[in-house]
C-alpha cells in the first residue's frame, strides 16, 4: 500500500482528532517546548509588538497562544489546512480570544495565502515542509515571493540529509527516521537553496538546533 504524501492530507484526519479532543497531539508534540522555540526564534530574528506575523500551518495554535498575547491585537494571521483546527486552539489555548479575529485563521491547504494582508512583516512554516515533498515548498516558495512582498524574513524548517545518504531513510541526530519519498521528508541544503533561489528567495541556514533534528533556515 504507498504511504500518503502527508499524514495531514489522509481523509477525515482533523475530523477524527479535533472528535478525540487531540488538537494539541496532532501537531507533532512538545507543545510548550516547541511554542517557546518558535516565539524566540522570530524574536531573535528582530520581531517586535508592532509587526504583522503571519504563522504558515499553524495548527491549533501551539506558537499562536504565545505571538498573540505579545503582539500588538489583531497582528496575528495564520493558515492551515484545517480551519476547524485553528479555531479549536483560538477557544480553548488564548486567555483573551478577542485578541485573534477569527477571519484572521484562513484555511488554506495549497498555500496560496488567500486573504492574507500585504502588511505581514514576519512568517514562519515550523514542522510544515517536513511532512510535505518538496515539490510542495517549491509552490508554497513560489507563491508566498508574490504574496508576501514586504516581508522581512520567513523561517522554515526542513530535514536535511548528506547528499551521499539523501536517496534513502535517513536516522537523524534526535532519532527520527526520514525518507526523500515519504514523510517525513528529508532534503539536501543544496535542494534548498535551489529551491529557495528559484522562487526568487535567499536561504540562509541556521546551525540553531531544533526539535527531532530540524534545521532552521532564514529567506530574505
Amino acid at each position: 500500500m504507498p504511504h500518503p504524501v502527508s499524514p495531514y492530507l489522509v481523509p477525515g484526519f482533523y475530523d477524527t482528532a479535533l472528535a478525540k479532543g487531540r488538537h494539541r497531539d496532532i501537531v507533532g508534540g512538545r507543545w510548550e517546548e516547541t511554542g517557546r522555540i518558535q516565539m524566540q526564534l522570530l524574536r531573535d530574528a528582530g520581531m517586535q509588538p508592532h509587526h504583522h506575523l503571519l504563522d504558515i500551518g499553524a495548527g491549533s495554535l501551539r506558537l499562536g497562544c504565545k505571538a498573540v498575547p505579545w503582539l500588538n491585537p489583531g497582528h496575528y494571521w495564520a493558515t492551515d489546512a484545517s480551519r476547524a483546527l485553528m479555531l479549536r486552539g483560538r477557544a480553548l489555548e488564548l486567555a483573551d480570544p478577542a485578541r485573534l479575529p477569527e477571519d484572521h485563521l484562513i484555511e488554506d491547504a495549497a498555500f496560496a495565502f488567500p486573504g492574507v494582508p500585504q502588511t505581514i512583516d514576519y512568517a514562519i512554516a515550523f514542522g510544515v515542509f517536513t511532512h510535505l515533498p518538496l515539490a510542495s515548498l517549491r509552490a508554497a516558495l513560489a507563491t508566498a515571493r508574490q504574496h508576501l512582498s514586504g516581508v522581512q524574513a520567513l523561517l522554515l524548517t526542513v530535514f536535511l540529509a548528506p547528499p551521499d545518504r539523501a536517496m534513502a531513510a535517513y536516522r537523524q541526530a534526535d532519532g527520527v527516521v526520514t525518507h526523500p519519498d515519504r514523510p517525513p521528508y528529508h532534503s539536501t541544503s543544496d535542494q534548498v537553496r535551489a529551491t529557495a533561489s528559484a522562487a526568487g528567495w535567499r536561504a540562509l541556514p541556521s546551525s540553531v538546533i531544533l526539535p527531532r533534528g530540524q534545521t532552521l533556515w532564514t529567506l530574505i
